[in-house]
């Protein structure tokens, strides 16, 4: 039977250091502290194949996330799975322009809201908002309806299953959001990393530029929008001209281009005429 010590040996060999401490942590239920004051624990059978199995799993590409079920997102943990996108960081963004911009009883919309990490964190953020969460995906509003519970805020989201604004006919708000598919077809980067194995239609609408649903959404704010509410999504990291451009010609006004910490224009937004 291997060692703690030897069992880390061997996982860091094939899938580095920082993986394979989360990973051997999260299957043995323990603490990264845990690992370094145990070194020489003796593994069970079945504990030395569970981790073997997690590890072959992440050689072969699976994101961390998926295997151990949960993405840490604005200090919150939240639940994730293959049907819907892994929360970035760089998403927070979206969250603190939405912040910076929602009155107290704000109406939100979360378009697109996969796992529910915007729509929620909003919702934690903001005690008094009343936020509404859409997906086309029915496992991933159970999921995004999961995590809402988990965070103590599921009586102030409500989930609505249809693309885009099929799920919301005649309603309005004072703040849309979202983290629409924004890879244009054919992107490389589709077939690298991560992004293998996470939903395609969560990472392109099939446009060849990448931008087919930004349009869509910004079309359909004024429709949908309370006058002086803000529309706010995130984009790549080529694209802040031309949604700066969508959003002007669709009549926004205050429109802004809003830089993650990286320093790159990562989120646009603007605001609806009164």
């Amino acid at each position: 039977m291997l060692t703690l010590k030897a069992a880390l040996e061997e996982a860091t060999a094939a899938i580095g250091r920082v993986d394979a401490q989360v990973l051997v942590s999260h299957m043995l239920g323990v603490d990264r502290a845990y690992l370094v004051a145990n070194p020489m624990r003796v593994l069970t059978e079945t504990e030395d194949a569970r981790i073997d199995s997690v590890v072959a799993r992440r050689s072969m590409g699976h994101p961390v996330a998926y295997l151990v079920g949960t993405r840490e997102f604005y200090s919150r943990e939240f639940a994730v799975g293959p049907e819907v996108l892994i929360p970035r960081p760089e998403t927070e963004t979206l969250v603190e322009a939405a912040l910076a911009r929602l009155a107290p009883h704000a109406a939100v919309l979360d378009l697109g809201a996969g796992c529910g990490a915007i729509g929620i964190t909003i919702a934690c953020e903001r005690p008094e908002a009343k936020v509404t969460c859409t997906d086309v995906s029915e496992a991933a509003l159970a999921l995004a309806a999961a995590n809402a519970r988990a965070l103590g805020c599921d009586s102030r989201v409500r989930f609505a299953r249809g693309s885009w604004y099929e799920a919301v006919p005649g309603e309005r708000f004072d703040a849309i959001v979202s983290n629409p598919p924004y890879v244009a077809a054919g992107d490389a980067h589709l077939a690298q990393g991560d992004l293998r194995f996470e939903p395609a239609n969560a990472l392109t609408d099939g446009s060849p530029d990448g931008l087919g649903s930004i349009r869509v959404i910004v079309a359909g704010a004024r429709e949908h929008l309370n006058p002086g509410g803000w529309l706010l999504f995130e984009h790549g990291y080529d694209q802040a001209d031309a949604a700066a451009a969508i959003l002007q010609a669709a009549g926004f006004t205050e429109c802004a281009r809003i830089r993650d910490l990286a320093g790159i224009d990562r989120v646009a937004g603007g605001k609806m005429a009164r």
